[in-house]
């Protein structure tokens, strides 16, 4: 048996793309999505089909200019969810705008926009994770959409504090970003780390403990992966979310594949209880330089991102 068949049966796989064959390729659970992904897909020749429908199904509605665009970005995104959808059996997380990262009733507003159009297609709501990032102010966004029923996978998650903070909340899903902590530590230290060494490993470890001895039902999801060591070594996360280059390298190989983490373990762990309120979270957060550096900057990215995948669709009009 493979390494990925290996893994399936410890934690459950998600592919991180936005490319349908590599879907069908590697059959994981769910997919997520992010500006990036979408961006790079959308160019490919392969599915010029969904940008040209994204854009007539907008001009329906009459609108021009800034809402017309917005209408093409939010359609598009939702069309390559349905279309992964037909292929995974269970979720896709669909990622709102990283410029509305600071302001809560925006978000609220987008969430609500995605469900609709979701929903309009035949998608019940259980199939969509609504992608956020992990601000303050996104937290409050998701504490609200969960009420009303509708998930969310909180991203561009980077310490302890946030993970608090959406567990608090009761998200449904977070996503915190191992490898990006670990590009961090190497450019600050100048050193390489093993895999149980690893930051961004030894970051999701604490979270995933965390979230088990104190009982918490939001899931943990490692994300963001530099090299198939990390991966390995939290097999038995409650998921992964693995990029289609390194799904390849765990198919390729049979080395036997050891749980690294798990519930009954995580609930023994030497944690205290972590009290936050506003005040309490963002100075915690402003006290890790990383966190605070590594989610500005993913924040950065993915609206870069989403402005030249505006400047495509700009184009095409």
């Amino acid at each position: 048996m493979n390494q990925l068949d290996q893994l399936k049966k410890l934690t459950k796989v998600v592919a991180d793309t936005g490319d349908f064959a590599t879907l069908k390729e590697y059959a994981p659970q769910d997919a997520t999505t992010n500006p990036s992904l979408i961006l790079k897909a959308a160019q490919m020749p392969a599915y010029q089909s969904l940008v040209e429908k994204a854009i007539a199904d907008a001009r329906q509605s009459g609108t021009t200019g800034r809402a017309l665009l917005n209408q093409i970005m939010d359609q598009l995104l939702v069309l390559f969810g349905l279309e992964i959808l037909k292929i995974v059996p269970g979720r896709v997380s669909t990622e709102t705008d990283a410029n509305l990262s600071f302001d809560t009733q925006a978000l609220l507003d987008k969430a609500h926009r995605f469900i609709t159009l979701y929903t309009k297609n035949g998608i019940p709501r259980e199939r969509v994770l609504v992608k956020i990032a992990t601000t303050w102010e996104g937290i409050r966004a998701a504490e609200v959409l969960q009420r009303e029923g509708i998930n969310c996978n909180l991203t561009l998650l980077f310490s302890l504090p946030q993970a608090v903070a959406c567990a608090d909340a009761k998200v449904t899903l977070i996503s915190p970003f191992v490898g990006r902590i670990l590009d961090w530590y190497k450019a600050k230290e100048k050193k390489d780390y093993t895999p149980s060494e690893d930051p961004g490993v030894v970051s999701v470890k604490e979270i995933y403990a965390y979230y088990k001895k104190f009982g918490h039902a939001t899931e943990v999801m490692g994300a963001s992966f530099r090299n198939k060591g990390e991966i390995l070594e939290l097999a038995g996360c409650d998921l992964l979310t693995i990029s289609p280059q390194l799904l390849g390298e765990l198919k390729s190989s049979e080395e036997p594949v050891a749980q690294k983490l798990n519930a009954a373990e995580a609930k023994k762990s030497n944690l205290e209880k972590l009290v936050l309120d506003e005040k309490k979270f963002h100075w915690l957060f402003n006290e890790n330089a990383m966190a605070t550096e590594k989610t500005s900057e993913g924040i950065r990215a993915f609206n870069a991102d989403a402005v030249k995948l505006e400047q495509f669709i700009t184009a095409r009009l």
